[in-house]
């Protein structure tokens, strides 16, 4: 058995069981691909895969075992590879951020700018996704480390710990009455056409479930990803926005008025996600100490090992 055919069985896995997606992911035939994963099985004794004709159907019971053992054994591979460079080349390398747009518009560029100071040969690679694709940049290995509010503690193969703890605003033109309201209500907002977060970004989930416990059903009017498109369209008249207070933190616009709605909407925490069991180069741990100075590399390698699981912001 060798390296070749493990990763073809983990590849067509990837690929839902598609030996042609497959062989075009990893640059070769598919033919070549099915005879490496059949030699396996052969040499195993046990069929990874039940078959339909030539097409791989399920993986079957066996198959789930060996699968896991491939999944350790690749993630070693990669260990050895990180090690190396590590000690090979201690102060270079590329860190690879996986995170959303909030975060790398608004949180990240002051850390990163620092992380350089520290690391000038450190290379900075972003990745910018949904939080669920956040995941799996970092479950695949793409990211070494991941950002987000939403999602990142759904994944068992991740290890996640709480960075910073924020909120939602409104944001309103200075002359709009809600401007200069004493006490703001859900009732106040939920009146007027409303323009936020798509679903599935910055903490979009709570402003959902703050209406609903209410019984409030607001007129969303336009749904962004970006919190400046958002303060755009609150400039256009279209209606009242809701973004991520970091997004107003360093506002120098006069035009727009912001109001703190977690005493409404409650409070979010952001947290940073590591593969579990991943080799971590120091520039890592020094870049996630710069988010929080609470994620020390000590916290982080218990964590890793099993022995802490979160801690209060």
């Amino acid at each position: 058995m060798n390296l070749h055919q493990f990763r073809f069985v983990q590849e067509a896995v990837r690929r839902g069981l598609n030996l042609t997606e497959a062989a075009k992911a990893l640059h070769t035939s598919q033919p070549g691909v099915s005879k490496a994963i059949i030699e396996l099985e052969d040499e195993l004794g046990i069929e990874i895969f039940m078959r339909h004709g030539k097409r791989l159907k399920r993986v079957t019971e066996p198959g789930e075992h060996v699968l896991a053992s491939i999944a350790i054994i690749m993630r070693e591979i990669g260990n050895l590879k990180r090690i190396g460079e590590e000690y090979s080349a201690q102060d270079s390398g590329t860190l690879s951020i996986a995170t959303t747009h909030t975060q790398a518009r608004y949180v990240l560029p002051v850390p990163v700018a620092r992380l350089r100071e520290r690391y000038p040969k450190v290379n900075i690679s972003l990745h910018q996704g949904a939080p669920d694709q956040v995941a799996r940049m970092v479950i695949e290995e793409t990211a070494d480390i991941g950002i987000a509010t939403e999602s990142l503690a759904n994944y068992p193969e991740l290890i996640t710990l709480p960075c910073y703890e924020w909120q939602h605003v409104l944001v309103v033109p200075a002359s709009h009455p809600l401007a200069a309201k004493e006490r703001l209500t859900l009732d106040d907002i939920g009146a007027e056409p409303l323009i936020t977060y798509h679903p599935s970004f910055t903490g979009r989930t709570r402003i959902d479930a703050a209406f609903a416990q209410r019984e409030l059903q607001p007129r969303v009017v336009l749904e962004a990803i970006d919190s400046d498109v958002i303060k755009t369209y609150v400039r256009l008249g279209l209606g009242i926005g809701i973004v991520a207070e970091m997004a107003v933190k360093d506002d120098k616009d006069t035009d727009l008025v912001a109001r703190p709605l977690g005493q409404l909407l409650g409070h979010n925490v952001a947290r940073i996600a590591l593969k579990r069991s991943a080799y971590l180069r120091d520039f890592v741990y020094h870049f996630a100490s710069l988010l929080s100075d609470r994620l020390d590399k000590d916290l982080i390698l218990k964590a890793m090992s099993g022995h802490v699981a979160d801690y209060e912001l």
